[in-house]
């Protein structure tokens, strides 16, 4: 990643490959800073986006649940339940 960021710096500031011994480390810590405020602004937006995907997935889930009669629903429950139970037993394997 750093030579990357560094070729990235040396086409912004327009330096040639003569004047590279000449870059300043502060130009290079800048362009890396901004390289990881950049990572870390798409990473919190994915997480943002997968956050709230889960969350209407789970009102969706819980709303279906809801109009369901209490039979239905607790026998809906409990197939969820033991499937869940038989993936972690499996996973234990």
């Amino acid at each position: 990643m750093i030579p990357a960021v560094y070729a990235m710096v040396l086409r912004a500031t327009g330096l040639g490959r003569t004047e590279q011994m000449g870059l300043s480390p502060r130009i290079i810590r800048a362009a890396l800073l901004v390289a990881t405020a950049v990572v870390l602004v798409v990473a919190a937006a994915q997480l943002r986006d997968k956050r709230e995907t889960a969350e209407l997935t789970i009102e969706d889930i819980q709303a279906q649940l809801d109009a369901l009669d209490p039979a239905t629903r607790a026998a809906v429950i409990a197939r969820l339940t033991s499937d869940e139970v038989k993936k972690v037993r499996d996973k234990r394997q």
